[in-house]
């Protein structure tokens, strides 16, 4: 059966935010094709994944220095409560990740590039080995297809001035193509010019806003409806 997590990390969670009323309506749609059953979500900002500390880092390198370790038994190489709740915070987030085929990202863009929130999570399930079978090495997220959703107040397309500003899509791209995920398996449905409806000095470019939402709606229905 299909499986689909769900994520969104915009600090707005107004009705207003465009990331989420996008990923919403990819989470709709996937629902209304594949049936609800295997559906996760996160908040990653009601419900914010913790920092890293000493402890994380201190299990994450016992762990590779005895190299790869499956994650059933990480909770035997503990040392300390500090790391057993470590783990305890780092263990569900891993495991509902490797649980989904489809990845489902609201990421808008913060200061050109994510936010904090999606940022803390990504630390956090990059637990050393946490994507490799420790028996034959292969990725374990090879299968997994990767949907972001990315909302931008500006344009930074191919050919913009601030093309070179944008450090959100290439630095996911890198950051899933590093952990396994094939590169035809990840997707970026772009938004443009979110702001150009509220800032004045914007207002000439609210027809390309339309556009662009527009065709980024149509490119996340037809992205959420594919088997």
């Amino acid at each position: 059966m299909p499986s689909l997590l769900h994520l969104d990390s915009g600090a707005n969670r107004s009705g207003a935010s465009i990331s989420r009323q996008l990923t919403a309506l990819f989470a709709d749609t996937w629902r209304s094709v594949h049936g609800p059953a295997d559906y996760r979500y996160r908040d990653l900002v009601t419900d914010p994944v913790p920092p890293l500390d000493t402890a994380y880092c201190s299990l994450g390198r016992r762990l590779e220095r005895n190299g790869l370790v499956p994650a059933a038994e990480v909770d035997a190489l503990t040392e300390s409560p500090a790391e057993e709740r470590e783990w305890a915070l780092t263990r569900p987030l891993i495991a509902d990740l490797l649980a989904a085929d489809t990845v489902l990202i609201g990421a808008p863009m913060y200061n050109y590039s994510i936010s904090a929130a999606l940022k803390a999570w990504i630390d956090r399930v990059s637990f050393p080995g946490a994507f490799t079978d420790p028996d034959t090495g292969t990725g374990l997220l090879d299968g997994t297809r990767v949907v972001v959703i990315s909302t931008r107040g500006g344009a930074y397309g191919p050919g913009t001035p601030l093309e070179a500003c944008d450090f959100q899509n290439p630095y996911l791209r890198a950051y899933f193509g590093r952990q396994g995920v094939a590169a035809e398996n990840i997707h970026f449905v772009n938004a443009e010019m979110t702001m150009a409806g509220l800032v004045p000095h914007l207002a000439d470019f609210r027809p390309f806003a339309a556009n662009s939402l527009a065709a980024a709606r149509s490119e996340v229905t037809a992205l959420a409806a594919a088997r």
